[in-house]
């Protein structure tokens, strides 16, 4: 047996340790992989409408209704009309106490690169033309 340790501390020990080390460094690198918190539907509905806020051009639309988490709207661009709804359910405080008082037009933003892909109303923007959004004396 003393053989046995001898021979292993007799070799360049700073080899295995240096293999132990990298061992460790990729065992964490792939649990971090495998455990890192993936966004929820809510951030990455966020994400979109900053993104569009951000790089969004802007066109006339038509508020066609208005649901308890949701706004329906349509748009023309370029003869091509288009139909969405929005998911406003984290932006309640954006709105109108008389939500249905907003229906009718709209300014709708939408990505240049995805004409479909809109907003009407986001954390830092609203598009919904209503007396309490229209600054005074305009």
């Amino acid at each position: 047996m003393t053989g046995f340790v001898d021979a292993i501390l007799g070799q360049d020990v700073s080899a295995y340790i240096a293999a132990g080390a990298a061992a460790v460094l990729l065992a964490a690198v792939v649990l971090r992989v495998f455990l890192r918190r993936r966004p929820s539907p809510e951030e990455l509905e966020r994400r979109r409408r900053t993104a569009i806020n951000n790089v969004g051009k802007m066109a006339d639309g038509t508020v066609l209704d208005v649901g308890e988490t949701t706004i329906s709207y349509s748009y023309d661009l370029g003869g091509v009309g288009y139909s969405t709804t929005q998911d406003i359910s984290m932006l309640q405080d954006r709105l109108p106490p008389d939500r249905y008082s907003v229906a009718g037009p709209v300014a709708v933003k939408f990505d240049p690169r995805n004409p479909a892909n809109s907003i009407v109303v986001c954390e830092e923007w609203s598009g919904l033309r209503h007396p309490d959004h229209i600054p005074k004396g305009a």
